[in-house]
């Protein structure tokens, strides 16, 4: 977990919130870790984390079973189509993909899959790259859409 929040800390640009018990944030965040595009340091409004660290099970979502010591789930919007190619198959079909809860595996997020995120809970060897890689993508997205909502912006100063 701290391998990948240190890598995404070195992506240019990067802002990784991490609560902690006394902050602004509820206790139900603390301990775990969002991922935005935030080149001035500070969290930007009304814009969604491009990925996440969760490290236990949220009333919503407990299929990936993250009570266990030792279990979080790295979560990234990785865009429908690189769901698609990704996580293929039902879940737990024969030849199908692993259910929400297996280890060291790119599944649909078991909330929010529909929407283009992936979930990989304790990312090991077989998934490690893929999930720097992804987060790197996502990364650079949350980039383009920033530069975006900045050019607009000035278009319509300037207009």
């Amino acid at each position: 977990m701290e391998q990948i929040i240190a890598t995404v800390r070195s992506f240019e640009g990067a802002l990784v919130v991490v609560p902690e018990p006394g902050g602004d944030f509820p206790e139900l965040a603390w301990g775990d870790a969002f991922f935005y595009y935030a080149p001035d340091g500070r969290m930007p409004a009304n814009v969604q984390p491009y990925g996440t660290i969760i490290t236990k099970n949220h009333p919503d979502d407990a299929a990936s079973d993250l009570d266990p010591p030792g279990r979080w789930r790295v979560n990234v919007n990785a865009g429908r189509r690189a769901l698609s190619e990704l996580a293929a198959g039902e879940p737990g079909g024969a030849g199908g993909r692993p259910g929400p809860a297996a280890a060291d595996e790119v599944v649909p997020h078991p909330v929010y899959g529909a929407l283009g995120w992936i979930s990989v809970v304790n990312p090991g060897a077989r998934t490690q790259d893929t999930v720097v890689r992804l987060l790197r993508a996502a990364h650079d997205a949350a980039r383009a859409r920033a530069e975006r909502r900045h050019a607009t912006g000035r278009a319509q100063e300037d207009g």
